[in-house]
């Protein structure tokens, strides 16, 4: 059966959670916006999503420049210091109890007076949602990988809806994750409007040739926290990695491929366009993995928290 790099392995804790809206803890179930939110209405906003390992948020720096860099290139107010929403983030998973978990962290403008899209009738401050989940990926997604299709649907132009903004605004990648999935693999490969690949619907896309790490240039793509991570991690290690334009003839030619993102960290593909590239994880998708995990150790073991 056809599965994702967010499958998980389900948890009954997740039922009972309490989830953060605009700093007030509340049941899963009674966790509501209103229909006049900018982000249901209009996909409004932007979004991170963190890991907590051992009680911390790792690379939590990095996710909060991402987010405040979103918020300034669409003119929205967050409406907190990075440090108090820092803290909103610790409040949730204390109260859920949480030493590690997933945190979806999403912030929309706020609230219309009426259903249209000018911002200048928001009247109310930006609606700011936490939810932190029991959530860990399947294993047999780490260790044996997914399958991936080459879709129709390309990255936009930055002049269109610049892809680098994280935005509530995903339909693209949401049609692009449809055709994949009714080719019937795992998740779907994007190509830039050049014809050159760019990136995946919900991770960012590697390849491995003749020892070397290849990735997209970047210039399609959201600035993925886990993909500058495993290029650090190559640079740190002596693994020549590269941010470059190539095509699906060296993708197919590859030998080894991966996908990244902060749910399941380092993933293999073992299939692309129905080309069989490995057996599951390759020696370098195997490194990785290690070398990631420790780098997430690193990362928590020097971050304190409020």
């Amino acid at each position: 059966m056809a599965h994702g790099t967010h499958d998980f392995v389900p948890d009954p804790r997740n039922d009972a959670i309490l989830i953060n809206v605009n700093g007030a803890l509340v049941p899963r179930a009674e966790a509501s916006v209103s229909v006049f939110d900018s982000g249901f209405m209009l996909g409004d906003g932007v979004w991170e999503g963190i890991r907590v390992h051992k009680g911390r948020m790792a690379f939590l720096d990095q996710h909060l420049d991402r987010l405040w860099e979103g918020a300034k290139a669409i003119a929205m107010d967050i409406g907190l210091s990075r440090a108090e929403l820092e803290r909103r983030l610790y409040d949730t998973i204390d109260a859920n109890g949480m030493d590690g978990c997933h945190i979806r962290l999403m912030v929309t403008r706020g609230i219309r007076s009426t259903p249209y899209q000018d911002p200048r009738v928001v009247i109310s401050p930006a609606t700011i949602v936490i939810i932190a989940e029991h959530k860990d990926p399947l294993p047999a997604t780490v260790e044996t990988g997914l399958s991936l299709f080459t879709v129709h649907v390309r990255r936009g132009d930055p002049a269109v809806q610049d892809p680098k903004l994280n935005s509530h605004s995903k339909l693209n990648c949401i049609t692009a994750c449809i055709q994949a999935a009714q080719a019937g693999a795992d998740e779907a490969l994007m190509l830039d409007p050049h014809g050159f690949v760019a990136t995946c619907n919900s991770t960012h896309f590697f390849i491995v040739r003749k020892g070397e790490v290849w990735t997209s240039s970047g210039d399609y793509c959201l600035g993925g926290i886990t993909r500058g991570n495993v290029i650090r991690i190559c640079r740190e290690n002596g693994i020549p990695v590269f941010e470059k334009n190539f095509s699906l003839t060296d993708v197919h030619g590859a030998d080894e491929a991966f996908v990244t993102g902060t749910f399941a960290g380092v993933v293999p593909a073992h299939t692309v366009d129905g080309r069989q590239l490995t057996e599951g994880r390759g020696p370098m998708v195997e490194r990785l993995q290690g070398l990631y995990k420790q780098l997430i150790e690193r990362d928590i073991a020097e971050r304190g928290r409020p």
